[in-house]
């Protein structure tokens, strides 16, 4: 079977904010990683280590300050005119607030269609006609596209984003924390729906999420990411199998096991110290300050390098 090629190719990618007068945060800092087509990355780490600052910055809502995206081969940000639109067309993302991020004087079929207006795809009659297509596709009713986001639960709203997102027919969608705002009963929901959508359309994710369980549910590959670095990335299976980097372990422990005898026994691993800022970051391995294994050699940048096949690693102990 031939391997499908690669849709995002990151090199290197920064993204830095001025604070005050001569402070630097470093939202995102030399990430490099590649999506094949229609294949699930998820992206997992704690709140503030870049996450959604990333996947902003794939969707151009954000202009990096190094490094390099290519999407189908192009540099993104040397797009311009019709190259641009067309990628707007082909890239688009869900965000984690369904509420926030909807138009509140729209209803849901404009909200949907927007979209579509901009890229002047359907008019009149059809129109309507794919909106009603989006709404049964989301799992929602036709008499619903003339309602307001306010008259809908958390659960329907996220799919009203989904639907948005997909109207202009992208290959590649951000997925922005989309369940972590929803109730537990529903995130499977959504979950699931993503994951028919993905089958039936030929999408391609990258993931963005806390809930660790939930990302292997949905993804192919797991990316762990750390105060604006990739410190592993590898197969959903491999990483929840065999976590190599001691930051990813201190996460895996905390998943919880469905086996009442299996979750006495496990251990935690309790990670000691207070997470360092992204300001002004220190030299060397980020992860150094809560380590138990850290030594003179972290006082470098550990290189991100294949330690098993397809499984990558940025440690100096491993």
């Amino acid at each position: 079977m031939e391997e499908k090629k690669y849709l995002v190719e990151v090199s290197n990618l920064q993204k830095y904010f001025k604070v005050g007068s001569n402070a630097i945060l470093k939202a995102v800092d030399g990430l490099s990683f590649r999506i094949r087509a229609g294949e699930t990355l998820g992206l997992v780490g704690e709140s503030g280590c870049g996450k959604s600052t990333t996947g902003k910055v794939l969707v151009k809502l954000h202009e990096p300050t190094g490094g390099q995206v290519l999407f189908e081969g192009q540099d993104i940000f040397q797009l311009k005119g019709k190259e641009q639109k067309a990628f707007t067309r082909k890239a688009q993302m869900i965000f984690q607030d369904p509420y926030a991020s909807l138009n509140p004087r729209m209803t849901v079929g404009d909200i949907i269609a927007e979209g579509i207006d901009i890229h002047h795809l359907y008019t009149g009659k059809e129109r309507e006609e794919v909106i009603q297509e989006l709404l049964r596709k989301v799992g929602l009713n036709s008499e619903h596209a003339s309602r307001f986001p306010h008259e809908f639960s958390g659960g329907q709203r996220q799919r009203v984003g989904i639907a948005r997102a997909l109207s202009i027919e992208p290959k590649f969608i951000v997925c922005d924390e989309p369940i972590s705002a929803l109730d537990v009963s529903i995130q499977a929901q959504v979950i699931n729906l993503l994951i028919q959508l993905q089958q039936d359309l030929g999408l391609t994710y990258l993931f963005i999420a806390h809930d660790l369980s939930m990302v292997k549910h949905i993804s192919d590959r797991v990316g762990v990411m750390y105060l604006g670095t990739l410190v592993e990335l590898s197969t959903s299976g491999e990483l929840y199998q065999k976590p190599l980097h001691p930051y990813t372990q201190a996460l895996m422990s905390a998943v919880p096991v469905a086996n009442p005898k299996k979750e006495r026994s496990r251990q935690r691993i309790l990670l000691e110290g207070d997470v360092p800022s992204p300001i002004n970051p220190k030299p060397g391995c980020r992860f150094k300050g809560r380590c138990k294994y850290a030594c003179d050699k972290c006082d470098e940048m550990p290189e991100f390098r294949e330690a098993a096949p397809g499984h990558f690693v940025a440690c100096h102990m491993v």
